[in-house]
C-alpha cells in the first residue's frame, strides 16, 4: 500500500462529509493514511461510494498491488464461460471503475493510463462475449463449416473498435462504438445466409450482455450505429458489403471515424485486412483540403442538433461538443490528418495527442499550438471524467447551479472561482486556435476587384464552378485572387491566363479548398498566370501538383540524383500493384517537374540548373521504373534471358540537359549470352522477348493514365532507325555501329549515356561505345558529312523567326553538331555540350577563343530555349508573351531589353556559324 500512497499527488475534498464517513466505515482493513482519499472521493461521488461499499473486501488488496489486481481482473474475464458473462463482466467493470477512479482522482495514474485501462477492459469484455457466443453457435451447429477451435479467432467475425475505444481513449463513463463484420470468403456461397444469421445473433446477444442494466449494473453501453447505412443494414454485415458501401457512398465523417478504427476482438487478422482495403477511402492520394469544409459543416450540424449555439456560459456548457470543447480539438487534429495522411503515413495514428505530435513533426501544426491544444485536451478530459464519476452518467455537461460547481471544484481540489476562470480561459483559447482553421472569413472586396467583369462573368459556366459548394468556396477566394492578378505588371494578361487555367479545370472543390487553406498558393497561381501560359495550362490538368508546394520541402535545395532515385523507388514500393505503381510514379514525377518549373520561374534556379534537374528527374524515373516493368513482364514471360538489358539515354537526356517539354531519346541494348528463349509461363524467343519488354517500358512511360503520361519516348536513334528492331543485341549494336552506321549516328553516339541496367552489361556497353568512337575518330568522312548535313538542314526547314534559337545558321542545332564532331575527333569521352567543347580544346581542334565563343553562345541559346519552353511550350514570341514572361526572359539572359537580346542572339549565331564554316573549310583544305 505504501507504493500507492507514495504516488498520490492530489486529494479530492469531501463535498458531502457524511457520505465520505459512511464509505470509510466500510473499509476497516485499510490503514488510516487512506482516509482522506476515500472520504474525499466518496464525499463527492455517490457512484464511487456505492462501488466502495460493494468492493470493500477486494479494494484493500487492490490498493496494495494495483498491477496484480488489474491483471487478476483480466484473467478472471478471460476465464468466463458464456453463462457467467453477465455477472462476471459486471464485477470486472465495478472493480476496474473503482480502482481507476481512485487512481485518477489521486493523480496516481496519468490520463493515458486511465483511458487505456478502461479501453483494455472494453476489449476484453467484447472478446470474451464474442468468442464465447460464437462457441455456442458452433456447438449448436448453427455456423456452417466452423470447428470448435475456430471460436477463439471469431470464426471470421471481427469487432472493430471505433471512436475513443479504437484510440485507447475511453472516458470514465463512455459507451463503446463497434462495427461488427464477418469475412464472407470463409464460407461457401450457399452457406452465406446461415453464417450471417449466426453472426447477427451473436452481435445482438453480445450487445445485450454488455448494455442491459441488471442488479449488478451494466458493462458498457454499446452503440452499433457507426456501421454502413445503419438504419437499414443488419447489426453484423459482410466485409464485402461494407467495402462496397464505403467505395460508393462513404462520407467524410465516416473517413474521419476510421482514423481511430481498430480490430479489437474476434478475427483480428481479417479485421486488419479489411482496414487495409479501406486505406484509399480514408487516406486520399491528394492533399484533401475539402475535408476542412466537411468537418466545419459537421460541427455546425452537431451544434444545431444539440442546441449548442448562442453565447457561451459555463453553466450547462457541453465540454465535449460545445464551443472550445473536446470535439473541436479532435476535429482539428483528425481533419489535418485526413488532409495530409494520404501522402504521409506517419500521420495515420489513432490518438488525439499522438496525432498532434505527429502533425508538429510533419510541419502541419506549430509546436506551440499543438502544445497548447494538448494541455487543454488533457484538462478537458479530466473535467469530463469527474462529471461522469459523480453518478456514472454519460454526460459532458457542466453543472447548472452553484452546488454543482462546488461539488466539481471539491472533486478537483480547486476553489470554485479559480476553476471557473481556468475553464473559461481554456475554452476560449481552444476556440480561438481551432475556429480560424474551420471557418475562414470571407475576404473583403478590394477596390481592384471590380475590374475584368467581361471575363469573370463567364466563370460560373466553367466545369470547376458548376457545383454550389465549389462556387461558394471560390466566391470567398475571388477577391484575393483578383487583387493579386491586379498587382501583375499587365493585369489583363494575367487575368486572361488565369481564365484559361480556370476553364481547363475539370473540378474545383478540392483545389479551391486547398487555396483557401493555403493563401500563399493564390499568389503562386497569380505569378504563374502573369508569367507562364504553358505552366498555367499544365496546372489545369495537373492541379494535384499543388500538394507538393505545401508539403514543407518545396523550396528546399535540389536533393540530387541519389535522393531522387531513392524517393522514386519508395514511391513504387508503397503502391499496391503495377497499375498503382505507374500512377503513383506519374504523380511523384509531376510534382518534381512542377517544382523545377516554379524554382526557375521565381529565379531560385537558372536555365542551366533547371536543365540538369529535368534530366536527373528523368534518369531517376527510368532507374526506378525499369525493374518494375521487368518484374511485371516476367510474371508472364519469365525473367530476362541472358544478361538482361540496359537503357541508353541519347540526345538531351544523354547530355543531361533537358527542358520542360523534352521527350526521352532511348536505345535498348540486351545480351542474350547464348540463351534462345525465356523461361516463364509463356516463354518467348530472345528477340521478341526484348522487343516486347521494350514496348512495355515505352507504354509504362507514355501511356495516358489518370495522372497523365510520364514522358513521350523517341527511339529513332536506334540502329537502322524506324526500320530496325526496338531492342538491339549488344553484338548487333557493335557490328552496326562499326560497319554500317552513318556519320550522324556516330555524332549522336557521342551523347550516349547509360542510364540503368545490370552493372557488368553496362560496363560492356560503355566499352563498346568507346571502341566505336575511337575507331571512327580519324574517319575522313566526318567533316565532309557534317558539311552535307549542314546544307540539308538549311534546306529542310527555315526557322520560324529570329527568336528560334534551335534552327538556322549558327544556332543551337548547328552548334551541337559542331561540338559532337569535336568530341568524335577526340575519340569521345564527353556527353554534354560544355564538356565536348572542352574536349575539343584539349584535342587541339578548337582554340580557346573559339571555345569561349561556343560556350557563351550555347549558354545564351539554352537560356532562351529553356525559358521559352517553360513559358510557352514552344518558340519565344515577344508579341504574344506577357510582361511577366518578357521580364523573366530578360532576367534569365541578363539583358536589358528585347532589342539587346535579339542583337546578342544574332551576334552569337554569327560567331558559331563562322567557327563552323572555318572548321569545314579547313577540313576541305586538308583533304585537298
Amino acid at each position: 500500500m505504501t507504493q500507492f500512497l507514495s504516488q498520490i499527488k492530489r486529494l479530492p475534498r469531501a463535498f458531502n462529509p457524511d457520505q465520505g464517513e459512511e464509505a470509510w466505515a466500510a473499509l476497516a482493513a485499510l490503514p488510516d493514511a487512506y482516509a482522506p482519499l476515500i472520504k474525499g472521493t466518496a464525499g463527492c461521488s455517490p457512484y464511487l461510494t456505492s462501488l466502495i461499499k460493494q468492493e470493500a473486501v477486494w479494494l484493500p488488496t487492490a490498493l496494495d498491488d494495483p498491477d496484480a489486481a488489474t491483471s487478476g481482473v483480466f484473467a478472471d474475464v478471460r476465464a468466463l464461460t458464456p453463462d457467467a458473462l453477465s455477472t462476471g463482466l459486471r464485477e470486472a467493470k465495478r472493480r476496474i471503475a473503482l480502482l481507476t477512479g481512485l487512481a485518477d482522482l489521486a493523480g496516481v495514474w496519468p490520463l493515458e493510463t486511465v483511458t487505456q485501462m478502461l479501453t483494455d477492459l472494453a476489449d476484453a469484455a467484447v472478446q470474451q462475449c464474442l468468442t464465447g457466443l460464437i462457441g455456442q453457435e458452433i456447438s449448436r451447429g448453427k455456423l456452417p463449416g466452423a470447428a470448435p477451435e475456430d471460436a477463439q479467432t471469431g470464426a471470421g467475425m471481427v469487432a472493430l473498435a471505433m471512436g475513443k475505444m479504437g484510440a485507447g481513449e475511453l472516458n470514465y463513463s463512455s459507451d463503446i462504438d463497434l462495427i461488427c463484420l464477418f469475412d464472407e470468403t470463409r464460407f461457401d456461397p450457399s452457406d452465406y445466409h446461415d453464417a450471417r444469421a449466426s453472426f447477427i445473433r451473436v452481435t445482438r446477444k453480445m450487445t445485450a450482455i454488455l448494455t442491459d442494466v441488471t442488479q449488478g449494473g451494466y458493462v458498457f453501453r454499446t452503440d452499433l450505429r457507426l456501421r454502413p447505412d445503419a438504419s437499414v443494414t443488419p447489426v453484423c454485415l459482410s466485409m464485402e458489403a461494407a467495402e462496397r458501401y464505403y467505395e460508393s457512398v462513404g462520407r467524410t465523417w465516416e473517413r474521419a471515424a476510421y482514423i481511430k478504427a481498430r480490430a479489437c476482438a474476434g478475427d483480428i487478422a481479417a479485421g486488419n485486412r479489411f482496414l487495409k482495403t479501406l486505406i484509399p477511402f480514408v487516406w486520399r492520394k491528394h492533399l484533401d483540403f475539402a475535408a476542412i469544409q466537411d468537418a466545419h459543416d459537421m460541427r455546425l450540424r452537431i451544434k444545431q442538433h444539440k442546441g449548442l449555439g448562442g453565447p457561451q456560459a459555463l453553466e450547462g456548457h457541453n465540454m465535449k461538443l460545445g464551443r472550445g470543447g473536446i470535439r473541436e480539438i479532435e476535429f482539428f487534429t483528425q481533419t489535418r490528418q485526413l488532409i495530409a495522411g494520404g501522402r504521409d503515413p506517419s500521420l495515420r495514428v489513432r490518438g488525439t495527442v499522438d496525432g498532434l505530435a505527429r502533425l508538429v513533426a510533419a510541419g502541419w501544426v506549430a509546436d506551440d499550438t499543438a502544445s497548447t491544444l494538448t494541455a487543454h485536451y488533457r484538462a478537458h478530459r479530466e473535467v469530463e471524467h469527474r462529471l461522469q464519476m459523480i453518478n456514472d452518467a454519460q454526460t459532458h455537461t457542466m453543472p447548472t447551479n452553484d452546488e454543482g460547481f462546488a461539488r466539481l471544484a471539491a472533486m478537483m481540489d480547486r476553489e470554485v472561482g479559480d476553476l471557473r476562470g481556468e475553464l473559461t480561459a481554456r475554452l476560449d483559447e481552444v476556440h480561438h486556435l481551432t475556429e480560424g482553421f474551420f471557418a475562414p472569413g470571407t475576404a473583403a472586396p478590394s477596390p481592384e476587384a471590380a475590374w475584368g467583369d467581361e471575363i469573370t462573368q463567364r466563370w460560373p459556366t466553367y466545369p470547376a464552378l458548376r457545383s454550389d459548394r465549389a462556387s461558394a468556396i471560390f466566391e470567398r477566394l475571388k477577391p484575393v485572387i483578383m487583387e493579386r492578378l491586379a498587382a501583375a505588371a499587365k493585369p489583363e494578361e494575367a487575368l486572361t491566363q488565369f481564365d484559361r487555367f480556370l476553364a481547363g479545370l475539370p473540378a474545383g472543390v478540392q483545389l479551391f479548398s486547398l487555396f483557401e487553406a493555403n493563401p500563399q498558393l493564390t499568389q503562386l497561381i497569380a505569378d504563374i498566370a502573369a508569367t507562364s501560359p504553358a505552366l498555367a495550362q499544365y496546372l489545369s490538368g495537373n492541379a494535384g501538383v499543388f500538394d507538393a508546394v505545401i508539403g514543407g520541402s518545396f523550396f528546399d535545395p535540389w536533393p540530387g540524383p541519389a535522393a531522387l532515385v531513392s524517393e522514386a523507388k519508395d514511391t513504387l514500393v508503397a503502391a499496391a500493384d503495377y497499375e498503382a505503381q505507374l500512377i503513383s510514379l506519374r504523380r511523384w514525377a509531376k510534382e518534381w517537374h512542377f517544382r523545377i518549373g516554379v524554382h526557375h520561374l521565381r529565379g531560385l534556379s537558372d536555365a542551366m540548373a533547371a536543365g540538369r534537374q529535368y534530366a536527373e528527374l528523368a534518369q531517376a524515373t527510368l532507374i526506378a521504373l525499369w525493374p518494375a516493368v521487368q518484374a511485371e513482364f516476367a510474371k508472364k514471360h519469365g525473367p530476362p534471358p541472358g544478361r538482361g538489358a540496359v537503357i541508353l539515354g541519347m540526345g538531351s537526356l544523354g547530355a543531361a540537359r533537358m527542358n520542360a517539354v523534352s521527350d526521352l531519346d532511348l536505345i535498348m541494348i540486351y545480351d542474350p549470352a547464348g540463351e534462345d528463349t525465356s523461361t516463364g509461363k509463356r516463354p518467348l524467343a530472345v528477340r521478341p522477348y526484348y522487343a516486347r519488354l521494350t514496348q512495355a517500358l515505352v507504354t509504362g512511360l507514355s501511356a495516358a493514365m489518370s495522372e497523365g503520361r510520364l514522358y513521350e519516348v523517341d527511339m529513332r536513334l536506334r540502329p537502322s532507325g524506324r526500320k530496325g528492331p526496338v531492342a538491339t543485341s549488344l553484338q548487333s549494336f557493335a557490328s552496326y555501329q562499326q560497319d554500317e552506321a552513318w556519320t550522324w549516328e556516330h555524332l549522336a553516339l557521342t551523347r550516349a549515356r547509360i542510364i540503368t541496367g545490370p552493372a557488368r552489361l553496362m560496363t560492356d556497353v560503355e566499352q563498346t561505345i568507346e571502341q566505336v568512337l575511337i575507331a571512327h575518330a580519324a574517319d575522313a568522312r566526318v567533316l565532309p558529312d557534317l558539311a552535307e548535313m549542314r546544307d540539308r538542314l538549311a534546306d529542310a526547314k527555315a526557322p520560324d523567326s529570329h527568336w528560334d534559337v534551335k534552327l538556322g545558321p549558327g544556332r543551337l542545332q548547328e552548334l551541337e553538331l559542331l561540338t559532337q564532331a569535336a568530341c568524335l575527333r577526340a575519340s569521345g569521352g564527353a556527353t554534354s555540350t560544355p564538356d565536348q567543347i572542352a574536349l575539343g580544346v584539349k584535342s587541339g581542334w578548337l582554340s580557346s577563343g573559339e571555345a569561349d565563343a561556343l560556350t557563351a553562345a550555347h549558354r545564351l541559346f539554352w537560356q532562351v530555349q529553356a525559358t521559352a519552353r517553360l513559358l510557352t511550350g514552344g518558340v519565344f514570341d515577344p508579341d504574344a508573351a506577357g510582361a511577366g514572361a518578357i521580364a523573366m526572359m530578360l532576367r534569365e539572359t541578363e539583358t536589358s531589353s528585347l532589342d539587346a537580346l535579339a542583337a546578342a542572339l544574332e551576334s552569337a549565331a554569327e560567331d558559331v556559324a563562322q567557327i563552323m564554316t572555318r572548321k569545314l573549310e579547313d577540313a576541305i583544305n586538308e583533304r585537298d
